[in-house]
C-alpha cells in the first residue's frame, strides 16, 4: 500500500483537528497504508518563525513530505483561512514538494461559515506546490468531534459516514497515482 503523511496544522495540544486526524490515521492504517503523523506544533517555533530551512527538524519534515505517496493535511480554520502555523511550515518547504502527490485537505471549525476555507484558502496553495491530485476535502464542525475521558475520539455518525467516503476517494486516487507512477 501507500506511505501517507498525516499533517496537523493546529497549534493546540488538545486540538480536535489533531485528534480527528489521528482517528482517521487508524482507518488508513487498517486499510494497509503506512501512516506517519506530523503535528506542526511540535516543530521548533524559532525555526518556523525565522525561516530556518537548515534546522534539522525542518529538514526532517521536508524529508517526510518528499517520501510520502500521499498527504492528509488537517487544519483548524481561523479568520476564514488555514492556520498560520501550517502556513509557516508550507512556506519553508520547497515550492514543488507535493509534485506527484495525492493530497486530502481537511478542516475543522466552529461554524459552517468557514466551510469554503478549504477551497478558497488551502487548495490553491496545495496546487501551487505541485500536488498531482487534491481530492475533495472535508470540513468538520467542532461539535461533531467528541473526546471521551480515555482520550478516544468519536465522530458524529453522519460526519463519520462522509469522512469514510472522502477517505475512500483519497485511497482510490492514491492507488491510481501510484499505479501511473509505476508505469
Amino acid at each position: 500500500m501507500a506511505t501517507i503523511l498525516s499533517v496537523s496544522g493546529s497549534p493546540s495540544p488538545t486540538s480536535r483537528t489533531a485528534r480527528l486526524l489521528r482517528h482517521l490515521d487508524a482507518t488508513l492504517t487498517a486499510e494497509g497504508h503506512e501512516v506517519t503523523p506530523l503535528d506542526v506544533r511540535t516543530l521548533p517555533a524559532e525555526a518556523l518563525l525565522r525561516a530556518d530551512f537548515r534546522h534539522p527538524a525542518i529538514a526532517e519534515a521536508q524529508r517526510l513530505f518528499e517520501q510520502a505517496d500521499g498527504i492528509v493535511i488537517g487544519t483548524p480554520v481561523y479568520k476564514a483561512a488555514y492556520s498560520g502555523l501550517l502556513k509557516s511550515l508550507l512556506d519553508l518547504l520547497p515550492q514543488l514538494v507535493l509534485t506527484g502527490k495525492t493530497v486530502l485537505p481537511l478542516a475543522t471549525g466552529g461554524t459552517t461559515a468557514h466551510v469554503l476555507a478549504i477551497d478558497y484558502a488551502l487548495r490553491p496553495v496545495l496546487a501551487s506546490m505541485g500536488a498531482a491530485h487534491v481530492v475533495q476535502g472535508w470540513f468538520v464542525l467542532d461539535k461533531d468531534i467528541a473526546v471521551r475521558e480515555d482520550d478516544a475520539v468519536t465522530v458524529d455518525v453522519g460526519t463519520q459516514e462522509a469522512l469514510d467516503v472522502v477517505l475512500e476517494q483519497f485511497s482510490v486516487a492514491l492507488t491510481g497515482s501510484r499505479l501511473r507512477a509505476a508505469v
